[in-house]
């Protein structure tokens, strides 16, 4: 019996696998753009969640500083005139005699470093946050009222 030996197929190159060693230039144009939009996507939810955070992080502060008027009023039976009194004690003589120390250490600011309007009307206050945009009296006001 005869010795067969495997039969070799000839190689045959197609045009197809030649050509296809690179990317096109459209090819690349088009993933480019597919992350640019996606990036640009991701940045918006970014920023729109740390907006958010720093809106949530305002009012959990005004609510604390409300927590400590409410104190100030049940110890000096009045409200304070300015928040330092919250640290300082009243500037009225006769109701510093009362003071028996500091209810907060320091004096906070909003989530963005900004300022924490307070006032006083009778037995009425209003503790308010200027917002992103740092400005009292506009829409963007964070606003905790007692």
């Amino acid at each position: 019996m005869p010795i067969r030996t495997p039969s070799r197929r000839p190689e045959v190159r197609t045009h197809l696998h030649s050509h296809r060693a690179a990317f096109t230039l459209l090819e690349l144009l088009l993933v480019l753009a597919i992350l640019v939009v996606l990036g640009g996507l991701v940045l918006v939810n970014f920023s729109t969640a740390r907006t958010d955070a720093n809106v949530g992080a305002t009012t959990t502060q005004l609510n604390s500083l409300k927590q400590s008027i409410q104190y100030f009023q049940i110890r000096m039976n009045s409200l304070p005139q300015a928040l330092e009194e919250l640290k300082d004690g009243p500037g009225d003589a006769s109701k510093k005699a009362k003071w028996t120390g500091s209810i907060i250490n320091e004096i906070p600011k909003d989530a963005w470093g900004n300022e924490i309007s307070y006032s006083a009307k009778g037995n009425t206050y209003e503790l308010r946050s200027g917002g992103i945009d740092g400005q009292l009296q506009t829409d963007d006001d964070i606003i905790v009222a007692g």
